[in-house]
């Protein structure tokens, strides 16, 4: 019987930090929402992890990999359906994988607050997952055309660690499109909906914080890796609170602990990416830009007109968007201002 190793073991561990995530994120989420709403809204973020993880062990794993060769829009279904071809020692990254795709479905849950039920939103994860999540992970993780776009075009290999492109441009996307289809909250307008429990926003962003550090470095090679995913995860979110703080005093004259954890949140999403790849100080600076940034994006729904109800667009979207072109500018001897052509 083959033993268990130290990265496996720091494998396992990460995925149990990033379980963590969802239920984060659903207090993150009853926090934000009125009262009425706080109970449907955990249970979207709680079906997500269920719906997603059954799939997953089904086909989605399956889905996520391109055979040697192998090319299109997705991996084969049926060449792994329910892992029956899978060495049980494969396990551990199955499972790393299954936490990914649940908080990734997850989060786009927050643009359809008090709009959509819970037939709706389970219906539409099972498909989003299918045809959307699985596929792209495939494309960026699993052999697919942008993990290979570097050799294609002769040029420094695409980076995203654990995410940029996959989860939070892919959901923040997800979320604008249901945002805009699923139309306005009535009374839509700045101000007309405030959270109902501060300390359950607080306590979320604390868990979604603590299971970032499994997110960012669940695939870590070498204890210097770890190391530097470990500072830059928190550092980057350091830095997007103070960057939302100096927002709030500008624009509303105090700052708010809403707000502070929002900051918190953009910071970790912009260095999702590229955590591995940034020394701290530009990891400082970054999480700094993308707290600035996404306190003035949040407006943007009022201004063009879908109604974001929780943010994911402006956090998710505009932060994994910044993480991920900044790693041009300031990447490990790739980045344009850091030893690239």
């Amino acid at each position: 019987m083959e033993a268990i190793t130290a990265p496996q073991v720091w494998t396992l561990a990460s995925s149990a930090l990033v379980l963590i995530m969802t239920p984060g994120l659903a207090l993150f989420y009853g926090g934000l929402v009125r009262v009425r709403s706080v109970v449907n809204m955990m249970l979207f973020s709680v079906s997500a992890m269920g719906v997603v993880g059954v799939l997953w062990i089904l086909f989605g794993y399956s889905m996520n990999y391109f055979a040697d060769g192998e090319s299109g829009w997705a991996g084969s279904p049926f060449k792994d359906f329910g892992l029956i071809e899978t060495d049980p020692a494969s396990f551990i990254g199955v499972g790393f994988g299954a936490v990914f795709a649940m908080i990734t479905t997850a989060l786009i849950s927050g643009a359809i607050a008090d709009r959509v039920g819970l037939g709706s939103w389970v219906l539409f994860a099972g498909v989003w997952a299918t045809l959307v999540y699985f596929p792209v992970a495939a494309w960026v993780w699993g052999g697919g055309w942008i993990q290979n776009l570097g050799s294609t075009l002769g040029t420094p290999d695409v980076i995203d660690l654990a995410g940029g492109t996959v989860i939070h441009i892919n959901a923040g996307a997800a979320a604008l499109a249901l945002a805009i289809v699923a139309g306005k909250r009535l009374g839509f307008a700045p101000g007309s909906h405030k959270p109902h429990s501060v300390p359950l926003v607080t306590i979320g962003a604390a868990l979604l914080w603590f299971g970032w550090i499994g997110f960012n470095s669940g695939l870590a090679g070498t204890a210097s890796d770890a190391g530097l995913i470990l500072v830059n995860t928190l550092g980057a979110p350091a830095a997007g609170i103070v960057g939302w703080i100096v927002v709030d005093v500008m624009r509303d004259k105090k700052p708010g602990v809403v707000g502070a954890a929002s900051g918190a949140v953009a910071g970790l999403v912009a260095i999702t990416p590229s955590a591995l790849n940034l020394s701290p100080v530009w990891a400082l600076l970054l999480g700094l830009i993308a707290g600035i940034a996404c306190a003035f994006a949040i407006d943007l729904k009022y201004r063009l007109g879908y109604d974001d109800s929780l943010d994911v667009v402006g956090l998710h979207l505009v932060a994994g968007v910044i993480g991920s072109l900044y790693l041009g500018l300031f990447a490990f001897d790739d980045g344009l201002f850091t030893g690239g052509d």
